[in-house]
């Protein structure tokens, strides 16, 4: 008598399958060439979908040529000061942003400056008015050394002092960004969200060397 063997069932081939695939290595890697990379490591910015890609340093150089026509952009390090409140008063109401924290950048596939404001939900757009920012520039020439794409403006105003202006790199404002959404509780954030950002603001304000000091 000739026996056959009975087919595996399909959930025991996925079973045997998923059992013998090769276990990813631990720790996080490069996006682009999958390379083992440390916990504090580059980015680079996909122009098209605004996403951040964690990247190694040999492929984060190759995109840190700002004149090349590129789909990715490399994330820069410098944050800068600029002495005093900036964008005044006056300036914030033309900008027309409902509340006292946001970072502002130049999108150069859209061809226009955004910003956006943190809060429960994360990054909240706000509709700039077109001439607005143009307005500001010329109120404040320094801050045109600001970088299309990978660069922000960040920008907090509170009722007991006079705020602060920085220059970061986009990356910070996403990791600000995080930070609040895990914490915020209630309209104003809470007071775990405030304590939040005091301390970010103190590390930026750390980092920040004065605009104008010639270092690229």
């Amino acid at each position: 008598m000739i026996t056959t063997a009975r087919a595996a069932s399909p959930a025991a081939t996925l079973l045997r399958l998923t059992r013998d695939r090769p276990r990813r290595p631990a720790g996080e890697r490069c996006e682009m060439c999958a390379e083992p990379i440390g916990e504090s490591h580059p980015h680079v910015v996909n122009l098209d979908s605004r996403a951040l890609m964690c990247g190694c340093r040999a492929c984060y150089l190759l995109f840190t040529d700002e004149s090349a026509e590129l789909r990715y952009r490399a994330v820069p390090e410098r944050y800068l000061h600029f002495d005093g409140l900036t964008v005044d008063g006056r300036a914030w109401d033309e900008l027309q942003i409902p509340v006292g924290l946001a970072f502002l950048f130049r999108n150069s596939v859209q061809d226009r400056m955004v910003a956006f404001y943190p809060g429960p939900a994360g990054a909240t757009e706000s509709e700039l008015p077109l001439d607005a920012w143009e307005t500001v520039v010329e109120a404040s020439p320094e801050l045109a050394v600001l970088r299309p794409d990978v660069e922000a403006l960040l920008i907090r105003r509170t009722a007991d002092s006079g705020g602060s202006c920085h220059l970061v790199p986009i990356d910070a404002c996403y990791e600000l960004v995080g930070q609040l959404r895990t914490l915020w509780r209630g309209f104003d954030g809470g007071s775990e969200a405030r304590a939040a950002m005091d301390g970010f603001f103190a590390r930026v304000a750390d980092r920040s060397r004065p605009a104008g000091t010639g270092a690229p």
